[in-house]
Protein backbone atom coordinates (compact mmCIF):
# COMPACT_ATOMS: atom_id res chain seq x y z
CA UNK A 1 0.00 0.00 0.00
CA UNK A 2 1.21 3.68 -0.70
CA UNK A 3 1.64 5.86 2.12
CA UNK A 4 -0.58 8.23 0.34
CA UNK A 5 -3.80 7.95 -2.17
CA UNK A 6 -2.85 8.66 -5.90
CA UNK A 7 -4.83 9.60 -8.48
CA UNK A 8 -4.68 9.54 -12.40
CA UNK A 9 -4.87 12.79 -14.51
CA UNK A 10 -5.88 11.82 -17.53
CA UNK A 11 -5.22 15.10 -19.74
CA UNK A 12 -7.54 16.01 -23.03
CA UNK A 13 -6.29 19.08 -24.18
CA UNK A 14 -4.85 17.67 -27.30
CA UNK A 15 -8.35 16.62 -28.53
CA UNK A 16 -10.89 17.98 -26.52
CA UNK A 17 -9.28 21.33 -26.01
CA UNK A 18 -7.88 21.50 -29.74
CA UNK A 19 -11.48 20.54 -31.13
CA UNK A 20 -13.05 23.45 -29.80
CA UNK A 21 -10.58 26.16 -30.91
CA UNK A 22 -11.71 28.02 -34.00
CA UNK A 23 -7.70 27.88 -35.04
CA UNK A 24 -5.62 24.81 -36.08
CA UNK A 25 -2.43 23.83 -34.33
CA UNK A 26 0.37 22.75 -36.77
CA UNK A 27 0.97 18.98 -36.17
CA UNK A 28 4.83 19.90 -35.65
CA UNK A 29 3.71 22.17 -32.59
CA UNK A 30 0.82 19.76 -31.39
CA UNK A 31 3.50 16.89 -30.97
CA UNK A 32 6.08 19.47 -28.96
CA UNK A 33 3.31 20.66 -26.77
CA UNK A 34 2.40 16.66 -26.17
CA UNK A 35 5.98 16.10 -25.69
CA UNK A 36 6.12 18.66 -22.72
CA UNK A 37 2.83 17.16 -21.62
CA UNK A 38 4.58 13.98 -21.22
CA UNK A 39 7.66 15.38 -19.49
CA UNK A 40 5.90 17.11 -16.85
CA UNK A 41 4.97 13.25 -15.45
CA UNK A 42 1.55 12.70 -17.05
CA UNK A 43 0.98 9.18 -18.17
CA UNK A 44 -2.84 9.38 -19.99
CA UNK A 45 -3.11 11.61 -23.05
CA UNK A 46 -5.72 11.72 -25.21
CA UNK A 47 -4.25 12.74 -28.27
CA UNK A 48 -6.76 13.64 -30.91
CA UNK A 49 -10.43 12.05 -32.56
CA UNK A 50 -10.74 10.24 -35.58
CA UNK A 51 -13.43 11.96 -37.13
CA UNK A 52 -13.81 13.62 -40.58
CA UNK A 53 -11.48 16.15 -41.73
CA UNK A 54 -14.21 18.21 -43.21
CA UNK A 55 -15.93 17.98 -39.72
CA UNK A 56 -12.94 18.66 -38.06
CA UNK A 57 -9.64 20.00 -39.56
CA UNK A 58 -8.11 20.65 -36.49
CA UNK A 59 -7.80 16.66 -36.09
CA UNK A 60 -6.69 15.78 -39.77
CA UNK A 61 -3.49 14.82 -38.81
CA UNK A 62 -4.59 12.30 -36.09
CA UNK A 63 -3.04 9.10 -37.35
CA UNK A 64 0.43 11.46 -37.37
CA UNK A 65 -0.34 12.38 -33.70
CA UNK A 66 -1.10 8.58 -33.01
CA UNK A 67 2.49 8.08 -33.76
CA UNK A 68 4.64 10.49 -32.39
CA UNK A 69 2.80 9.94 -29.01
CA UNK A 70 3.52 6.02 -29.47
CA UNK A 71 7.39 6.50 -29.03
CA UNK A 72 6.93 8.09 -25.86
CA UNK A 73 7.54 5.12 -22.86
CA UNK A 74 5.06 3.85 -21.01
CA UNK A 75 2.44 6.51 -22.35
CA UNK A 76 -1.20 5.43 -22.52
CA UNK A 77 -2.14 6.52 -25.72
CA UNK A 78 -5.94 7.82 -25.80
CA UNK A 79 -8.27 8.27 -29.02
CA UNK A 80 -11.63 9.51 -29.48
CA UNK A 81 -14.01 7.43 -31.31
CA UNK A 82 -17.79 8.28 -32.37
CA UNK A 83 -18.11 5.46 -34.43
CA UNK A 84 -16.60 2.05 -35.55
CA UNK A 85 -15.15 3.93 -38.81
CA UNK A 86 -13.33 5.87 -36.37
CA UNK A 87 -12.56 2.81 -34.20
CA UNK A 88 -11.24 1.09 -37.40
CA UNK A 89 -8.95 3.93 -37.71
CA UNK A 90 -7.89 4.49 -34.30
CA UNK A 91 -7.03 0.76 -33.90
CA UNK A 92 -5.33 0.80 -37.80
CA UNK A 93 -2.86 3.76 -35.93
CA UNK A 94 -2.18 1.87 -32.60
CA UNK A 95 -4.36 3.71 -29.97
CA UNK A 96 -4.15 1.99 -26.60
CA UNK A 97 -7.47 3.11 -25.39
CA UNK A 98 -10.68 4.40 -27.46
CA UNK A 99 -13.49 6.65 -25.74
CA UNK A 100 -16.67 6.94 -27.18
CA UNK A 101 -18.82 9.91 -26.90
CA UNK A 102 -22.29 8.56 -25.56
CA UNK A 103 -24.69 10.73 -24.36
CA UNK A 104 -26.98 10.72 -21.30
CA UNK A 105 -29.26 13.37 -23.21
CA UNK A 106 -31.68 12.44 -25.83
CA UNK A 107 -31.53 15.84 -27.34
CA UNK A 108 -27.57 16.35 -26.79
CA UNK A 109 -26.69 12.68 -28.69
CA UNK A 110 -28.68 13.57 -32.08
CA UNK A 111 -26.67 17.56 -32.00
CA UNK A 112 -23.56 16.07 -30.92
CA UNK A 113 -23.04 12.13 -33.08
CA UNK A 114 -26.32 12.41 -35.06
CA UNK A 115 -27.33 9.09 -33.45
CA UNK A 116 -30.01 8.39 -30.74
CA UNK A 117 -28.74 6.93 -27.49
CA UNK A 118 -30.12 3.28 -28.31
CA UNK A 119 -28.48 3.77 -31.36
CA UNK A 120 -24.86 4.74 -29.48
CA UNK A 121 -25.23 1.85 -27.35
CA UNK A 122 -25.34 -0.50 -30.83
CA UNK A 123 -22.41 1.61 -32.12
CA UNK A 124 -20.24 1.00 -28.94
CA UNK A 125 -21.54 -2.95 -29.14
CA UNK A 126 -19.81 -2.66 -32.65
CA UNK A 127 -16.86 -1.29 -31.74
CA UNK A 128 -16.19 -3.74 -28.83
CA UNK A 129 -16.49 -6.62 -31.44
CA UNK A 130 -14.49 -5.06 -34.19
CA UNK A 131 -11.49 -4.27 -31.04
CA UNK A 132 -12.02 -8.17 -30.01
CA UNK A 133 -10.94 -9.19 -33.17
CA UNK A 134 -8.43 -6.72 -34.50
CA UNK A 135 -6.78 -5.88 -31.33
CA UNK A 136 -7.92 -7.37 -27.83
CA UNK A 137 -5.05 -5.03 -25.57
CA UNK A 138 -7.06 -2.15 -26.40
CA UNK A 139 -9.47 -0.57 -23.79
CA UNK A 140 -12.24 1.10 -24.59
CA UNK A 141 -14.32 3.54 -22.23
CA UNK A 142 -17.19 5.76 -22.13
CA UNK A 143 -17.49 9.32 -20.64
CA UNK A 144 -21.06 10.11 -20.68
CA UNK A 145 -21.68 13.30 -21.81
CA UNK A 146 -24.59 15.44 -20.89
CA UNK A 147 -24.49 13.06 -17.43
CA UNK A 148 -25.51 16.27 -15.00
CA UNK A 149 -27.74 18.15 -16.90
CA UNK A 150 -28.32 19.16 -20.77
CA UNK A 151 -28.50 23.17 -22.19
CA UNK A 152 -30.57 21.99 -24.84
CA UNK A 153 -32.26 19.47 -22.44
CA UNK A 154 -32.45 20.88 -19.39
CA UNK A 155 -32.31 18.10 -16.58
CA UNK A 156 -31.06 14.70 -17.01
CA UNK A 157 -32.58 12.12 -14.92
CA UNK A 158 -30.21 10.14 -13.00
CA UNK A 159 -32.16 7.21 -13.62
CA UNK A 160 -31.21 7.17 -17.33
CA UNK A 161 -27.81 7.92 -16.56
CA UNK A 162 -27.86 4.96 -14.24
CA UNK A 163 -29.66 2.33 -16.94
CA UNK A 164 -27.56 4.00 -19.35
CA UNK A 165 -24.30 2.59 -17.38
CA UNK A 166 -25.64 -0.50 -17.27
CA UNK A 167 -26.46 -1.01 -21.03
CA UNK A 168 -23.59 0.32 -21.66
CA UNK A 169 -21.60 -2.12 -19.51
CA UNK A 170 -23.41 -4.76 -21.07
CA UNK A 171 -22.40 -3.83 -24.55
CA UNK A 172 -18.86 -4.37 -23.90
CA UNK A 173 -16.95 -1.01 -22.59
CA UNK A 174 -14.38 -1.45 -20.18
CA UNK A 175 -15.43 1.55 -18.08
CA UNK A 176 -17.55 4.36 -17.84
CA UNK A 177 -17.73 7.17 -16.03
CA UNK A 178 -19.64 10.49 -16.20
CA UNK A 179 -19.15 14.17 -17.63
CA UNK A 180 -20.39 17.70 -16.58
CA UNK A 181 -20.08 18.62 -20.41
CA UNK A 182 -22.23 21.68 -19.72
CA UNK A 183 -21.33 22.65 -16.61
CA UNK A 184 -24.72 21.90 -14.76
CA UNK A 185 -23.34 19.71 -11.48
CA UNK A 186 -22.74 20.84 -8.24
CA UNK A 187 -20.72 19.04 -5.71
CA UNK A 188 -24.06 16.68 -3.65
CA UNK A 189 -25.19 16.03 -7.01
CA UNK A 190 -21.83 14.65 -8.07
CA UNK A 191 -21.35 12.42 -5.07
CA UNK A 192 -24.91 11.11 -5.09
CA UNK A 193 -24.55 10.04 -9.13
CA UNK A 194 -21.46 8.44 -8.70
CA UNK A 195 -22.06 6.53 -5.76
CA UNK A 196 -24.75 5.42 -7.74
CA UNK A 197 -22.48 4.51 -10.71
CA UNK A 198 -20.24 2.61 -8.02
CA UNK A 199 -23.02 1.16 -6.75
CA UNK A 200 -24.36 0.05 -10.41
CA UNK A 201 -21.12 -0.86 -12.01
CA UNK A 202 -18.79 -1.71 -9.07
CA UNK A 203 -15.05 -1.49 -10.25
CA UNK A 204 -16.18 -0.54 -14.12
CA UNK A 205 -16.89 2.84 -12.98
CA UNK A 206 -14.27 5.53 -14.65
CA UNK A 207 -13.65 8.89 -14.72
CA UNK A 208 -14.74 12.49 -13.61
CA UNK A 209 -15.14 15.18 -16.59
CA UNK A 210 -15.82 18.21 -15.10
CA UNK A 211 -16.22 21.76 -16.66
CA UNK A 212 -15.55 24.89 -14.66
CA UNK A 213 -18.49 26.55 -16.58
CA UNK A 214 -20.03 27.54 -13.19
CA UNK A 215 -16.72 28.04 -11.24
CA UNK A 216 -17.25 24.64 -9.65
CA UNK A 217 -14.93 22.37 -11.84
CA UNK A 218 -12.71 21.73 -8.57
CA UNK A 219 -15.58 21.67 -6.49
CA UNK A 220 -16.82 19.16 -8.24
CA UNK A 221 -13.45 17.20 -8.75
CA UNK A 222 -13.08 17.12 -4.80
CA UNK A 223 -16.87 15.52 -4.51
CA UNK A 224 -16.09 12.92 -6.93
CA UNK A 225 -12.87 12.12 -5.29
CA UNK A 226 -15.02 11.71 -1.81
CA UNK A 227 -17.14 9.56 -3.77
CA UNK A 228 -14.19 7.16 -4.67
CA UNK A 229 -13.21 8.31 -7.90
CA UNK A 230 -9.67 7.68 -8.99
CA UNK A 231 -9.06 9.20 -12.56
CA UNK A 232 -9.86 12.67 -13.96
CA UNK A 233 -10.19 14.22 -17.20
CA UNK A 234 -8.85 17.84 -17.14
CA UNK A 235 -6.98 20.24 -19.50
CA UNK A 236 -4.08 22.48 -19.46
CA UNK A 237 -4.71 25.72 -19.39
CA UNK A 238 -8.52 24.90 -19.50
CA UNK A 239 -8.47 24.48 -23.22
CA UNK A 240 -11.73 23.55 -24.46
CA UNK A 241 -15.09 22.24 -24.18
CA UNK A 242 -17.93 21.09 -26.64
CA UNK A 243 -19.26 22.90 -29.44
CA UNK A 244 -22.72 20.80 -29.50
CA UNK A 245 -23.77 22.44 -25.60
CA UNK A 246 -23.92 26.03 -25.80
CA UNK A 247 -22.22 28.06 -23.22
CA UNK A 248 -20.51 25.31 -21.78
CA UNK A 249 -16.56 26.26 -22.19
CA UNK A 250 -14.40 25.52 -19.95
CA UNK A 251 -12.78 22.36 -18.96
CA UNK A 252 -10.88 21.88 -16.04
CA UNK A 253 -7.24 23.37 -15.17
CA UNK A 254 -4.98 20.70 -15.25
CA UNK A 255 -2.51 22.99 -13.29
CA UNK A 256 -5.16 24.12 -10.73
CA UNK A 257 -6.48 20.42 -10.77
CA UNK A 258 -3.14 19.08 -9.88
CA UNK A 259 -2.21 21.48 -7.22
CA UNK A 260 -5.52 20.95 -5.18
CA UNK A 261 -4.26 17.19 -5.07
CA UNK A 262 -0.64 17.35 -4.13
CA UNK A 263 -1.17 19.77 -1.54
CA UNK A 264 -4.47 17.63 0.09
CA UNK A 265 -1.12 14.84 0.25
CA UNK A 266 -2.68 12.71 -2.60
CA UNK A 267 0.12 12.10 -5.35
CA UNK A 268 -0.88 12.85 -9.30
CA UNK A 269 2.61 11.72 -10.40
CA UNK A 270 2.86 14.64 -12.30
CA UNK A 271 5.69 17.87 -11.88
CA UNK A 272 3.87 20.65 -11.27
CA UNK A 273 6.85 23.10 -12.43
CA UNK A 274 7.26 21.11 -15.62
CA UNK A 275 3.27 21.51 -15.99
CA UNK A 276 3.12 25.12 -16.01
CA UNK A 277 6.30 25.26 -18.59
CA UNK A 278 3.79 22.79 -20.87
CA UNK A 279 2.04 26.26 -21.28
CA UNK A 280 4.43 27.62 -23.14
CA UNK A 281 4.79 25.27 -26.24
CA UNK A 282 0.76 25.58 -26.00
CA UNK A 283 0.76 29.37 -26.23
CA UNK A 284 3.55 29.33 -29.62
CA UNK A 285 1.09 26.71 -30.94
CA UNK A 286 -2.32 28.81 -30.41
CA UNK A 287 -0.90 32.26 -30.18
CA UNK A 288 -3.47 34.51 -29.43
CA UNK A 289 -5.72 32.18 -27.86
CA UNK A 290 -6.91 32.42 -24.34
CA UNK A 291 -5.84 30.34 -21.67
CA UNK A 292 -6.84 30.13 -18.11
CA UNK A 293 -5.72 28.58 -14.96
CA UNK A 294 -5.31 30.63 -11.15
CA UNK A 295 -2.23 28.38 -10.05
CA UNK A 296 0.06 29.79 -13.18
CA UNK A 297 -1.03 33.13 -12.42
CA UNK A 298 -0.33 32.75 -8.89
CA UNK A 299 2.65 30.69 -8.23
CA UNK A 300 3.60 27.61 -6.33
CA UNK A 301 3.48 28.55 -2.48
CA UNK A 302 6.52 29.13 -0.98
CA UNK A 303 7.73 25.72 1.22
CA UNK A 304 5.20 23.76 -1.02
CA UNK A 305 6.39 20.29 -0.98
CA UNK A 306 5.37 17.67 -3.83
CA UNK A 307 4.91 14.40 -3.69
CA UNK A 308 6.67 11.76 -5.60
CA UNK A 309 6.07 12.52 -9.29
CA UNK A 310 6.90 10.32 -12.56
CA UNK A 311 9.71 12.52 -13.62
Amino acid sequence: MPPFPTVLISEVGPRDGLQSVKATMPTAAKLRWIDALYASGLREIEVCSFVPARLLPQMADAAAVVAHALTLPGLTVMALVPNLRGAEAAIAAGAHKLTVPVSASAAHSLANVRKTREQMVDEVRGIDALRRERAPQVQLEVGMSTAFGCTLQGLVPEDDVIRMAGELIAAGVDECGLSDTTGHANPAQVQRLFRRLRAEIGARAGAAHMHNTRGLGLANCLAAFEAGVRTFDASLGGLGGCPYAPGASGNVVTEDLVFMFEAMGVATGVNIDLLLAAREPLKAGLPGEPIYGMTPEAGVPKGFVQRASNV
